[in-house]
């Protein structure tokens, strides 16, 4: 699905929930989160992503066939020799589940767009050391 308006608004009206070492943090698009930036600086990474295979493009598919394809993206992070944590989606509106999803330090965002693409996402949402989560739809981050 190409990016349209309503999908972005959906996309911005999110909670990114991250399950890091030592507590949990919540995420928006364009906020700093100072908990994410002192954990980033603590570990020593320079940048982070969150990846889901939760309903590619945009489409809600069955949750038996969501866990799937999420064991399966993060049985590729690991073989990558990522060490992705938990984390999750949380939509601001009814209506759409809750994703499961991979918060991922240290993966370029080249990387990150090209796994998504191979679940078949739209977006990634993607940060550096100031901890300010950007979303980054697949045709940018491919360019």
């Amino acid at each position: 699905m190409a990016k349209t308006s309503e999908l972005e608004a959906a996309y911005k009206a999110t909670t990114y929930r991250v399950f890091l070492p030592g507590g949990s943090c919540e995420l928006r698009i364009g906020q700093p989160s100072e908990t994410l930036r002192c954990w980033l600086e603590t570990a020593g990474s320079g940048e982070f992503a969150l990846i889901t295979a939760y309903n590619p493009g945009g489409q809600q598919v069955d949750e038996a066939i969501n866990a799937e394809r999420q064991s399966q993206l993060e049985c590729e992070l690991l073989e990558g020799n990522y060490e992705p944590y938990a984390a999750q989606h949380e939509p601001d509106v009814e209506g759409w589940p809750t994703e499961e999803s991979c918060f991922v330090p240290d993966i370029s965002r080249e990387d990150a767009c090209a796994l998504a693409a191979d679940f078949g996402q739209n977006a990634v949402v993607f940060g550096g050391v100031d901890a300010v989560p950007q979303l980054v739809w697949l045709e940018d981050g491919e360019q």
